[in-house]
Formats: structure tokens, sequence, C-alpha cells
């Protein structure tokens, strides 16, 4: 079984929760927006606790690090079947600057080429409101896990 952990970034901004969502790269997510976007999150490595991936692929899909105690969400089973443990953590980065990693693949299919594309291709703050609209439907039970956690 194939697991996955993430960080729900989240900041107050106004009085408002934003959370922060990030939008997969790759040919297959391009023209894909509502319903598509998700934490930053990445496959836990065999003996690797969930907060530690949450914290390293966080760190690899943004290009940065995270200081702070993240409070533990919970785990949800997305529709593919993956099971997905995060963490919300209060960050206000700047999206601007987010330099994620690369990955490769073999593009177009059965050409025998490999291309490189980002993990992701864009990060943005949403409202939970947003957020609940442009993110993937699966992973949707995180904003309300997150919301009795947040002071505001």
């Amino acid at each position: 079984m194939q697991r996955s952990a993430g960080l729900l970034l989240y900041r107050l901004a106004a009085g408002t929760t934003e959370v922060l969502l990030v939008h997969p790269g790759g040919p297959f997510w391009r023209n894909k927006d509502a319903g598509a976007w998700q934490i930053p999150k990445g496959l836990i490595a065999p003996g690797e606790e969930p907060l530690a991936a949450a914290l390293r692929e966080a760190s690899e899909e943004l290009g940065m690090a995270f200081d702070g105690t993240p409070l533990p969400l919970g785990e949800i089973r997305q529709a593919g079947g993956k099971y997905v443990d995060a963490f919300a953590l209060e960050a206000d980065i700047d999206v601007s600057q987010v330099v994620s990693n690369q990955f490769e693949m073999e593009w177009p299919p059965r050409s025998g080429k490999r291309q490189s594309f980002p993990e992701i291709d864009a990060a943005r703050w949403f409202t939970l409101a947003e957020a609940r609209t442009m993110m993937l439907t699966s992973q949707q039970p995180f904003l309300d896990r997150l919301k009795p956690l947040v002071r505001s």
C-alpha cells in the first residue's frame, strides 16, 4: 500500500485563514485547475516517520525549509487508493520564491524520450472556501480538520 505524507501550510491574513496549495507539474496536470490543487506531499520512504516525510517532501517541492511544530491532521484515503498523512503548519511564505524539484518521465508516451518536469508548477494561497473548490476532493477533509486548530 502506498503511503504519502504532506504539510497543509496555513497563515492568517486580515483575520482570514488561508492555506497553501500546489499544482502538480507534468503533462497530465497541465490543463487541469479546479479539483487538481493539493497539499505538498510525497511518498514516505521505508523506515521514515510520516512527519519527517511531510517536512522533507514539502521542502523538496517548495524549495525551502520549515520551522515550527506541525500539528497532526490524521490520515485520508485518496480516490486512487493512496493513503496520505497530513500535518498543519503555520507559515507565511512568498509563493514567488518557490522552486520545485524535478522528475523525469517518458514523454510523449511510448516515444522512448525522457523529459524533465517540475514536481509542482505553481503554489498559491487560497481562503478555505476557495481551497474547497480548487483542491482534490479526497484531500478536502484536511481543511475541516484544520479549522478547530487555527487561532483566528
